[in-house]
């Protein structure tokens, strides 16, 4: 026993002293935070700023009630369920595409360089934020719901993709050699041994970029992609806040409404 606690003493005297590494690293952590603060500049704005502050306030926390209950094409309802069908559709129209690119861009799935030219077409698909993407389709398609559909698209072939190849690659090969041990043909273990192991998660990677659209679509209204941006930024514009809290909180109850929903839908998926 005292041998024992003769070698911990010792062991405890001998361990490395951090202490000076420690304190270099905060004072380098210190000096990078004092240069990044030199760069920044305090504006005090103008002298109504803190007027237009209290009213974006009192407009948000008084909202428009006929504005937000209008049930025609220009109230909130409506254009949350424009934003709503904007993001479904492209969510699903991303999902379907995304897969023939997983499985191409997949490594155990075909030989290596086409993977590897693969996951390059995708990793430049994703290197373009929604908002470049929305610009873009407006000079091609106009300004509308169509516009916000296709960048929905396009930007969700780039994260499901992405994420379904790591699912695909992680495909349990042992199932499929007892299927071939069994005699199953190639529909049967497709069928049977990959489908199985790839439908949840595809699935419940879809619903996950579904809400993150939601997010978006609402966002690329301001560049005309139709949905309810549009009509914050003009709210936003003409200093109507009454209206701006309409939008706001039609927003904050459907994400609310919609991230329960999906919570629920992708437990079920993963847990079975």
């Amino acid at each position: 026993m005292d041998e024992n606690m003769d070698l911990i003493e010792k062991q405890y005297k001998n361990r490395p002293r951090l202490w000076l590494y420690q304190m270099i690293t905060l004072i380098l952590i210190l000096a990078l935070i004092a240069w990044s603060g030199s760069a920044v500049e305090f504006n005090a704005g103008r002298s109504k700023g803190l007027q237009v502050a209290k009213n974006i306030i009192l407009g948000i926390l008084h909202p428009d009630t006929a504005f937000l209950f209008n049930l025609t094409t220009k109230g909130v309802p409506y254009l949350l369920f424009e934003t709503v069908c904007i993001a479904f559709l492209g969510t699903i129209v991303g999902a379907v595409l995304a897969i023939p690119f997983s499985f191409l861009a997949a490594s155990n799935i075909v030989p290596k360089p086409v993977a590897l030219l693969g996951r390059l077409f995708i990793m430049a698909v994703r290197t373009i934020p929604p908002f470049v993407y929305g610009l873009m389709f407006i000079r091609v398609t106009g300004p509308g719901p169509f516009t916000g559909l296709l960048t929905m698209s396009l930007c969700s072939i780039g994260m499901l993709t992405k994420m379904n190849i790591e699912t695909i690659e992680d495909l349990d090969v042992r199932i499929l050699e007892s299927l071939d041990a069994a005699g199953c043909n190639t529909f049967e273990k497709i069928r049977y041994g990959i489908m199985p192991q790839l439908i949840p998660n595809f699935l419940s990677t879809a619903i996950y970029r579904f809400d993150m659209n939601l997010r978006d679509a609402a966002v690329l209204g301001f560049v005309g992609a139709g949905g309810i941006g549009a009509p914050l930024m003009f709210a936003m514009s003409s200093y109507r806040w009454n209206q701006v809290g309409a939008i706001l909180a039609g927003l904050i109850v459907l994400i609310l409404l919609m991230e329960v929903f999906s919570t629920r839908v992708r437990v079920k998926l993963i847990r079975g």
